[in-house]
């Protein structure tokens, strides 16, 4: 497989945040426990599992920067998922990362530092 150029990058994120703004809530929130599971999400959001799975049918919606969060998670996925598996997303929202102090990218996320596991992720695309 070819590395992906820099325009591929781009393009790539580009798509990945199109689809994240169509995506309604309920669908998001589903997609992010799918990849992540349930704890992983509610570890994100900073919620226990169950309001999780109220976002997940629409029941109740989270604050704006919980689903900035949110959202911002879902594109970072979709980003990823353009050059790799389900599990190698997973693993790398888990994982230790060279490029964020080498914490975790959902801990980054967690903690609000949207910008900075965006560009990791772009990185992390840019030389698959």
């Amino acid at each position: 497989m070819a590395p992906t150029t820099t325009t591929d990058a781009a393009t790539r994120s580009a798509e990945a945040h199109r689809e994240n703004v169509k995506e309604s809530l309920p669908s998001l929130v589903g997609f992010l426990v799918d990849l992540l599971g349930a704890k992983l999400t509610a570890h994100l959001a900073g919620v226990n599992v169950s309001t999780v799975s109220r976002w997940r049918t629409g029941a109740a919606t989270p604050s704006a920067e919980t689903e900035r969060k949110l959202r911002a998670t879902h594109q970072i996925a979709k980003l990823i998922l353009t050059v790799d598996a389900d599990h190698t997303a997973r693993a790398w929202f888990i994982g230790m990362n060279p490029q964020l102090d080498d914490e975790a990218p959902l801990d980054v996320l967690a903690e609000g530092h949207v910008k900075e596991a965006l560009s990791a992720a772009r990185s992390f695309v840019a030389s698959a």
